[in-house]
């Protein structure tokens, strides 16, 4: 049967205008030696013939009949998926033909750094052209998505997971959620059960990670950075994080003030409110989860930056007060 179709293939390539001498080969070959990619749009419910001579009107192959020959001899009638594919006119007609059928859709790199917001992530996204910022933010903000997505909500910042993805043009903002949060999901198995077990729900694990993120770039901080949180948790004692604070501040200028830290109308506060914020301030990664069920044993309550990415840690107020005056006061004097 398929040897059927090749025959009458051939014979009627060979009456298309390209010659009898070029033949099958030269009319399904790549109409050009060198050109430069380009995006094609294969809409839904595309047909052979349709993208055939879409593809042909751009100058991406030398025949549309002859696509259209092709793809019924490879019995890929209604196959083709619908997407954004990056196809030049230096690939010849099956490549694109196999290409189209196999869904192989362009895609753009997003990167999602640890401890980046859901704003700057939808920043990226739109920078990126691959969904509308603020379509993204009404998703995450939207009480009935954490629910939807299996976390603990109301909202979706911190189950943002960080990562490398590629995605392809013309998903909706919920299916990008969606996809980030299911990263979440995985890296949620490698702490639940510790969690589970010192009585730690997923939305706490989630803000101390959230914190930890913001205080700390440096790895092997991380567990330290969660000692001193967990620590100051036991004994009833306020956080005090600077970058809690920060994430309540609408517009914040880059300047944190004695009147910010002093603000009590600020429900991320941590200065006047006791126990965590309302929400997390940021998506952790899995190093950052782990650090907040697998914290160090330490007795610190206090740590300062050193001015050089990393921190000093004190036991008491005394030695915390001496650090600050080493690292900070001294610096800004």
């Amino acid at each position: 049967m398929r040897a059927r179709h090749l025959f009458t293939l051939v014979a009627a390539l060979l009456l298309l205008g390209a010659g009898a001498a070029g033949g099958l080969r030269w009319v399904l070959s790549a109409p050009s030696a060198e050109a430069t990619p380009v995006l094609f749009d294969v809409p839904a419910g595309s047909t052979l013939s349709t993208v055939g001579h879409a593809l042909a009107a751009q100058g991406l192959v030398r025949s549309p009949r002859a696509f259209v020959w092709l793809g019924r001899w490879r019995r890929l009638q209604g196959r083709l998926q619908a997407g954004e594919y990056e196809v030049s006119a230096a690939m010849p007609a099956a490549e694109i033909l196999e290409m189209i059928a196999e869904g192989k859709v362009h895609t753009v790199e997003l990167l999602v750094p640890e401890g980046i917001t859901a704003a700057e992530i939808a920043e990226r996204l739109g920078a990126l052209g691959l969904c509308d910022p603020q379509e993204f933010l009404a998703v995450v903000r939207d009480p009935a998505s954490a629910a939807a997505f299996g976390v603990e909500g109301p909202g979706l910042e911190g189950y943002l997971f960080p990562d490398t993805y590629r995605l392809p043009h013309g998903l909706s903002a919920r299916e990008i959620a969606r996809t980030l949060v299911a990263e979440f999901h995985t890296a949620w198995l490698g702490v639940e059960e510790a969690a589970s077990l010192q009585g730690l729900s997923m939305r706490t694990v989630v803000i101390l990670a959230s914190i930890i993120e913001k205080e700390t770039g440096l790895a092997e901080e991380r567990p330290l950075i969660a000692s001193v949180f967990r620590n100051r948790l036991a004994r009833g004692m306020r956080l005090e994080s600077d970058p809690t604070v920060i994430y309540g501040i609408d517009g914040f200028d880059g300047s944190l003030h004695r009147v910010d830290l002093e603000n009590a109308a600020n429900p991320y506060n941590t200065y006047r409110i006791q126990g965590l914020p309302p929400g997390p301030i940021a998506n952790p990664g899995a190093a950052a989860l782990h650090a907040v069920v697998e914290p160090a044993t330490t007795d610190y309550f206090y740590f300062v930056s050193r001015n050089d990415g990393g921190h000093v840690f004190s036991r008491n107020y005394q030695e915390h007060v001496a650090n600050v005056d080493r690292y900070q006061r001294r610096r800004s004097r």
